[in-house]
């Protein structure tokens, strides 16, 4: 008798610990970790900033680079015929600290060339510069790669920039150890940001560099003119047309009243130019 009661009680905190598991307070997926974080916040056990930051994490844990990439359309590229001069012109234009080096087409990655290894050259025989001697491997991964995953290999393997491919093998954007961490703990901001958050940026004297995603309307707004946008949605459209082909590096037209200079481009597009508004 004293032997099935003690049974009979065994299965009954068996079935009770089951029945409370159902209902324990521990976190059974990435929604019930963000819940409790947010419980935590509002009792005032973590702050709102590392709230964000708890949760940016849990983000990234589930997000792919396809999501975060920078697209192909708005690389800075640097093509590997360059001169040294329009080497210097895309890195000083640009403000980048590191820029994939293609070949004959952007498909055709041959490295990532760091900012920091022109500054030799400035102060050495410009005669003797390489620009093939100064690549370091491009880091290629899949659309589909994990940001944890991603983050983990940056800090492991000491590199900060990562060429996107699509699944047949052909370019899609690229990945910065900085857009992660922007993910995680929010927009971080440094000396150069406003610049390179400014599509349209003064130069010199009464020049201009003008990003060629630059939407028509916000250059009519900035230089207070009427260029019809009613073709093209973007300088770098209107500028393509008027030439009537792709133009190469430092060619120059005018157009209704500015006079555009190509700085910056590929095979493919034009990335940047320099605007002058010509008096007359």
């Amino acid at each position: 008798m004293n032997e099935e009661s003690s049974n009979n009680r065994s299965e009954k905190k068996s079935l009770l610990t089951k029945i409370s598991g159902i209902f324990s307070p521990n976190p059974q997926n990435c929604d019930d970790v963000a819940d409790m974080l947010r419980s935590a916040e509002n009792e005032s056990i973590i702050d709102a900033s590392v709230l964000q930051i708890m949760e940016g994490a849990l983000k990234v844990s589930d997000q792919q680079a396809r999501e975060i990439m920078i697209p192909r359309s708005q690389m800075v590229i640097i093509e590997d015929d360059f001169s040294l001069e329009q080497v210097l012109e895309v890195v000083i234009t640009s403000q980048h600290s590191r820029f994939p080096v293609v070949g004959e087409s952007s498909d055709d990655i041959k490295g990532i060339l760091l900012a920091k290894e022109m500054l030799p050259l400035l102060l050495s025989d410009k005669s003797s510069f390489n620009l093939q001697s100064l690549l370091r491997p491009a880091n290629i991964i899949p659309e589909s790669k994990r940001l944890n995953v991603l983050l983990q290999e940056f800090r492991e393997q000491r590199y900060h920039m990562a060429i996107v491919v699509d699944e047949y093998g052909g370019v899609s954007g690229l990945l910065t150890i900085e857009d992660i961490l922007e993910e995680i703990v929010g927009e971080i901001e440094d000396e150069t940001d406003e610049h390179e958050r400014a599509q349209i940026r003064h130069k010199i004297d009464d020049i201009f560099t003008v990003e060629a995603i630059t939407e028509i309307d916000d250059f009519n707004e900035f230089f207070d003119v009427g260029l019809a946008d009613d073709e093209f949605d973007t300088v770098g459209g209107l500028v393509l047309h008027a030439f009537g082909r792709l133009p190469s590096i430092d060619e120059t037209i005018t157009v209704d009243g500015f006079g555009f200079k190509v700085v910056a481009g590929d095979k493919r597009k034009i990335t940047t130019l320099e605007v002058k508004k010509i008096t007359l």
